[in-house]
């Protein structure tokens, strides 16, 4: 378990944002100002000319103390253009010159000097966008002696600047100088673009005319739709003809741009490990109507093919066979691929159907510190960690910084927000495919920490800086990995659009219009989840498919029993202001403080005689306390709470089946005693579920005539209580009331009242249960 004594808690800092241009309260919206200013030296390799003309395989070194990086070899090339750039961090330069030499390649190990340049880095000018960039120029190569002669030239650019140059994301980095060939890649900064998801519907009514290979028996039909790696399969069709019909839906999460066909197949089952496919058809997804309204789709007929071997060859053979199909890609759905607590998004897929943008979201990620070591290289831990943040369709991954416990990243990201109620989810990874190799294709990125922020908890045009822990879930416990610290401003266009969002639907109306059900929701959302994986994978770099589930939440709906138990105290907690407004009732019924207790006495007989002024007065109530809790308003949005989670007070054991495979991968043993512990918790949620349903029963039957005694006391007290209340008026019925209810304890007895006594001896549907 943890260490008590962790600090969890957000904290709040002053970094020197801008330059120092820029504080928490100033609403200033430049490039680059909620991060840091970096500098680097960089050094843009464009092309050589003129050298010597012995076979020349060149390749530029620039060497700045003790970090050197090279540009690729091209091979018999007098004349080589490589169009590299180079950056080496200020901070970090121990030198007072920039050694550039142009070296030939050869198969021994010292590889031949062509020439050499020198720049003095004192001398090296600054550039600060949007100034233009430097212009490259031509520069005579010297030999080692410093003499100038026929070695060439070199076209080059050399300037001072910060990370705003438009030339850093791709630049190489002398943070990574130790990470060489194609997995340079893997350092860079990169921003990627979720492809576009729609829902696909296939709607199959019938099939006609089906060939089954034995007409003597009756065929069970179900039709299997397959989409990429996708498959799903219908219901058997309960007409046992050669004529089925099903009248159902499939759905899919179908991804631009559509690179798969949809592959439908009508399956005769007829054994249980045998099956024959009676027809088959595709259908390129390019052609299929796009629908954003619940309007009905004009449904097709599409023929069935099916292979069959003759004495020749295979062949093709077109039956009679059809299929009655609707297929549509609904575009007035919103596809789940996050939880939709954590939602970033909920717009439909139909750009036609997407409301104006409202603001603005910035996210500046500046560094990290503290952090532990995720691997261990050359025998001492090391971390290579770097930055993925994703909000709506954008996702934006920063370098990585090699072998650093505390690395500075400062890159600032932005997007579009259409709504207030959506997360921004940040998460921090250990770069894990540096070394190339057949070792670097099996491992996986280490996930370090998760920061959620929701907008709607920010307050427009203000700058929030804070540190925030990053927390790691394991199997022996919770623990902290270290703190990064962020920069966020959420700026509005326009406070009205804003506020009219708060009033308008969270999801499209298709939703509402033809909603879908738990079990499509769950499954569609895998779909979603599996599909953005496998894109992302695709990019170069790549994302990792570890990293796209961990920032989607994927499997956040398995059995947990410590989420179980946090649920139910939240639970508990949103009940508290009932529980306390009865413990402060049941004080004024005891008499505990009489002064106060003839004042509601008093209170309650002005609201009873006066009462049109209840409503006004329950009112006035919610804004005297809403305007008293101002001053204890949260200071910061808030994040992940261990004690809310009670990851600090559950045991070993139920972390260790939190994090079990599914299937599970433990013994009898363990299974037995976590099945036993399920069995005891399910039984007292069927206890509470069973004890709300009686009282609901027992409601239901004071007019069944369930107990016939029973229904004919209530029937008669409603007579008499009509009687009374057309000759009494009601407000004194109210005034007893309440004063019998507040009534000194000395006049009180502890024995339940009539009317409880009454209330639970009616019967209820448990005399009915096995």
């Amino acid at each position: 378990m943890s260490e008590p004594d962790i600090d969890f808690s957000l904290k709040e800092t002053s970094p020197n944002l801008g330059g120092g241009r820029v504080s928490g309260s100033e609403k200033l919206t430049s490039s680059f100002d909620l991060v840091e200013q970096l500098h680097f030296l960089y050094v843009k390799m464009v092309r050589a000319k003129g050298l010597p003309p012995s076979p020349c395989n060149p390749f530029v070194e620039v060497k700045v103390g003790n970090y050197e990086g090279t540009t690729k070899s091209l091979e018999n090339n007098p004349d080589p253009e490589w169009n590299q750039v180079f950056a080496f961090a200020k901070d970090r330069i121990q030198a007072v010159t920039v050694e550039i030499t142009v070296r030939n390649k050869e198969s021994s190990t010292n590889d031949k000097v062509v020439g050499k340049l020198r720049f003095d880095i004192p001398d090296i000018p600054s550039r600060v966008p949007p100034d233009s960039p430097l212009a490259p120029q031509w520069y005579s190569l010297e030999d080692e002696n410093g003499s100038k002669g026929e070695r060439g030239e070199l076209m080059l650019a050399i300037w001072m600047g910060t990370q705003a140059d438009e030339v850093f994301p791709d630049a190489w980095h002398s943070d990574a100088a130790s990470v060489n060939g194609e997995s340079i890649a893997n350092t860079r900064s990169k921003v990627y673009i979720s492809p576009r998801l729609w829902y696909l519907r296939i709607n199959i009514i019938q099939a006609q005319d089906l060939v089954p290979m034995n007409n003597k028996r009756i065929p069970q039909v179900y039709v299997k739709a397959m989409l990429g790696n996708m498959a799903l399969r219908s219901r058997f069709s309960p007409d046992k003809s050669l004529n089925p019909t099903w009248n159902e839906d499939l759905m899919f999460v179908a991804a631009e741009p559509f690179d798969d066909p949809l592959m439908l197949s009508v399956v005769d089952k007829l054994s249980d490990n045998k099956e024959e496919v009676l027809g088959s058809c595709s259908i390129h997804l390019s052609k299929v109507e796009k629908r954003l309204m619940p309007i009905p789709i004009e449904a097709n007929w599409y023929n069935l093919e099916q292979s069959v071997q003759d004495n020749r060859n295979n062949k093709e053979v077109r039956f009679a066979s059809r299929l009655h199909l609707r297929v549509c890609l609904d575009g007035g759905y919103h596809v789940l691929d996050e939880s939709i607590y954590y939602s970033s998004d909920f717009r439909a897929t139909s750009k036609f159907l997407w409301p104006p943008a409202i603001g603005v979201l910035e996210l500046g990620i500046l560094n990290a510190y503290g952090l532990l070591p995720m691997k261990s290289k050359n025998g001492r831990g090391t971390t290579d960690a770097y930055c993925v943040a994703k909000y709506g369709p954008k996702w934006v991954r920063t370098r990585t910084i090699v072998n650093s416990f505390a690395p500075k990243w400062n890159e600032q990201y932005t997007w579009d927000v259409y709504d207030p109620y959506t997360v921004i989810t940040i998460g921090v990874f250990d770069n894990c495919h540096l070394q190339g190799g057949s070792n670097a294709v099996d491992s996986q990125d280490r996930r370090i920490g998760k920061v959620r922020i929701r907008l709607s908890t920010l307050n427009a045009d203000r700058i929030y800086t804070l540190s925030y822990p990053l927390i790691v879930l394991e199997p022996n416990g919770v623990k902290k990995t270290g703190e990064i610290q962020l920069s966020v401003r959420f700026t509005c266009s326009s406070t009205w659009n804003l506020l009219q969002s708060y009033t308008q639907p969270l999801f499209p109306q298709m939703h509402y219009l033809l909603p879908l059900s738990v079990y499509q929701i769950e499954s569609l959302r895998h779909q979603a989840t599996h599909t953005l994986s496998s894109r992302l994978r695709r990019a170069e770099p790549p994302l990792q498919s570890e990293v796209v589930e961990y920032m989607l939440d994927v499997g956040s709906n398995v059995w947990s029993l410590r989420r179980g138990r946090a649920n139910l105290e939240r639970l508990l907690a949103a009940f508290n202001l009932l529980v306390e407004a009865w413990k402060w009732f049941d004080q004024i019924r005891k008499w505990k403080n009489p002064i106060s207790t003839m004042a509601v006495h008093f209170l309650y007989s002005m609201l009873i005689l006066f009462p049109d002024m209840i409503l006004p007065l329950v009112f006035l109530m919610c804004v005297v306390h809403g305007a008293s809790q101002y001053r204890k308003r949260p200071r910061h949005p808030p994040h992940m709470d261990t004690k809310l989670s009670l990851v600090e007070s559950v045991q070993s054991d139920d972390f260790d089946e939190e994090f079990d495979t599914f299937p599970t991968s433990k013994n009898v043993k363990v299974l037995k005693k976590r099945y036993d512990r399920l069995r005891s918790i399910a039984g007292r949620m069927m206890t509470i579920i069973g004890d709300l349903a009686t009282q609901a029963e027992r409601l239901n039957s004071m007019l069944s005539w369930r107990d016939p005694r029973a229904t004919s006391l209530f029937m008669a007290f409603c007579l008499i209580a009509c009687i009374a209340f057309y000759l009494v008026p009601w407000r004194l019925f109210a005034l007893g009331f309440g004063f019998f209810g507040m009534r000194h304890p000395r006049f009180r007895i502890s024995i339940p009242s009539m009317p409880q006594n009454f209330f639970k001896r009616l019967p209820a549907r448990t005399d009915s249960m096995i």
